[in-house]
């Protein structure tokens, strides 16, 4: 056997094996030319990006500082949250779809106040789920809808002084307080309101009623 192994036909073929390749392991090299062209598509997208972001979130950021004031409670959390916000804004500014710009807008600014606030305020936190039986079933009758039209709260909440219509409004739920600042403070339609708060018309309509009757009460009260 050792003979064989050491024989001159098998030290030939030995020779004549082809040694096993090396699998390479380089990394594919990228031309200057080519590393221009993907920092100008860089750069181009940046671009659009920052584009979309003026023009969809920016113009709506005074509304976005309003609601997320009345959710916060005070203008320090609420710059807080608009800067998140925004972050968030212009991180998926190309998922826009083209819907209502300040929806959309306040949309992102919402779900980011109560982000915020459950993580910082948790108790300041309330949501429909938190009600009791008795005004969940008030909050979604749709009939309640009617009394949002009655005008003695018109003549109440001009009677009333602004500091204390702003400090009841605060004291509001937040399902009914958001409602109310979309709707009367920054003047959204209902089915904006529906969007952003991802409800039925109907529920928001609701909500609305009751959250003027609730206030209604709470000036009357007071007064």
């Amino acid at each position: 056997m050792s003979g064989i192994l050491t024989s001159p036909v098998f030290s030939a073929m030995q020779l004549a094996a082809p040694s096993p390749q090396k699998r390479s392991t380089s990394v594919p090299r990228v031309l200057p030319e080519q590393r221009e062209q993907m920092a100008s598509r860089k750069n181009v997208d940046e671009a659009e990006r920052r584009r979309l972001f003026d023009e969809v979130f920016l113009p709506h950021l005074a509304q976005a500082f309003r609601l997320a004031r009345w959710l916060a409670g005070n203008s320090a959390d609420a710059e807080d949250i608009v800067q998140e916000a925004s972050l968030r804004a212009f991180r998926g500014i190309q998922n826009f779809g083209g819907i209502s710009a300040r929806a959309w807008s306040l949309t992102i600014t919402r779900n980011t106040a109560y982000s915020w606030l459950l993580k910082n305020r948790p108790a300041a936190v309330v949501f429909a789920e938190d009600l009791g039986r008795e005004e969940k079933e008030r909050l979604e009758q749709p009939e309640a809808c009617g009394a949002a039209a009655l005008t003695p709260e018109t003549a109440l909440l001009s009677r009333a002084d602004a500091e204390e219509v702003r400090t009841e409004i605060a004291a509001l739920p937040a399902p009914f307080k958001e409602v109310i600042v979309l709707r009367e403070l920054n003047d959204l339609s209902y089915r904006e309101i529906a969007e952003i708060t991802g409800s039925p018309l109907g529920t928001v309509m609701s909500r609305l009623a009751r959250a003027r009757e609730m206030l209604m009460h709470r000036l009357g009260r007071a007064s």
